[in-house]
């Protein structure tokens, strides 16, 4: 949340469930099996658990998760377990709870850590804490946050800081040899790092248990009940393995979260075309998925900001 807020758009620009419903029928045919539901926070808009239960129902979807803040999933946990949600991935910056409000600017700890009991005890697996790690704002804490891996059965996931919004004003230009110069936050803590300052913890052994496309690579501290991730977008990329599509709450499809280009399917949808046309949509924008994002061009980051783009 940015300090002075954000500022809504118009209410009929936002995609209607029954529209959602659309892009996810006409991805399932096209082979896609899993869909997460984002924000923003998902969890304030009206009757989330409904849509859950009809995204659940799509032939060909095998796979339902949701990314939250948390602030509201203790209500919530259980009927959308019930509703058909897998799995959830939790915000969580800060153990503290003045500094958590100091990041946050919204929501109290108490209330996250509710959350994510509540997601346990509702039988959503896994259950994954995001904590993006910036220097001198939470770093300390990155021993304390590995530890709850120990206590509970959950994945803690240190996410490096990416030069996108206000902080990339902060960014300092490096120059890493025989690579290309590339951008990169002040603030930014290279995962090598953080993995270097859990040895406080304990010795980490490399985990096998998550296999497939997804950005963390795992690891667990002997004895532990959840894992330990690193997501290293900014010292090192995926992009050539990414399998991910994001659509927008206004119609448009972005084939890289970090890239510009977007496919405008809102149209479509509200001119009564059918699924195919939907499905032609959807294929053009996985054909501009880029192979690699680079991180050294300013001028590929005057995008939307992150919150209107579901980041």
């Amino acid at each position: 949340m940015t300090e002075g807020g954000v500022r809504f758009g118009p209410r009929e620009s936002v995609l209607s469930y029954e529209e959602i419903l659309i892009v996810v029928r006409a991805c399932a045919e096209l082979g896609i099996t899993s869909v997460r539901l984002t924000g923003g926070e998902p969890l304030v808009r009206k009757d989330i658990v409904w849509l859950v239960r009809q995204i659940a129902s799509v032939p060909g979807i095998t796979d339902l998760s949701m990314t939250t803040n948390g602030v509201l999933l203790a209500q919530h946990a259980r009927e959308l377990a019930d509703a058909g949600l897998r799995r959830v991935n939790i915000s969580l910056d800060s153990l503290r709870p003045e500094r958590f409000s100091e990041i946050t600017r919204f929501g109290r700890l108490e209330d996250v850590l509710c959350g994510v009991d509540a997601a346990l005890e509702a039988g959503l697996r896994p259950v994954k804490l995001n904590v993006v790690v910036m220097r001198g704002v939470n770093d300390d804490e990155v021993a304390d946050l590995a530890r709850l891996t120990l206590q509970k059965a959950v994945d803690v996931r240190f996410i490096e800081l990416m030069p996108i919004g206000p902080r990339f004003r902060e960014c300092a230009l490096t120059d890493g040899g025989a690579e290309p110069a590339r951008v990169q936050p002040a603030a930014l803590v290279p995962f090598q790092e953080v993995k270097a300052r859990l040895k406080e913890v304990s010795d980490l052994q490399q985990a096998r248990t998550y296999v497939g496309s997804g950005p963390a690579v795992y690891w667990r501290f002997p004895g532990a009940k959840g894992l330990v991730g690193f997501i290293s977008q900014v010292t090192s990329h995926a992009c050539g393995e990414c399998n991910r599509l994001r659509l927008t709450s206004d119609g448009r499809i972005r084939p890289c979260l970090t890239a510009d280009s977007e496919v405008d399917i809102r149209p479509a949808l509200r001119s009564g075309s059918g699924v195919d046309e939907i499905k032609r949509l959807v294929v053009t924008a996985v054909a501009r998925k880029p192979q690699e994002i680079s991180l050294g061009k300013p001028a590929r980051w005057k995008q939307r900001p992150m919150s209107q783009i579901g980041g």
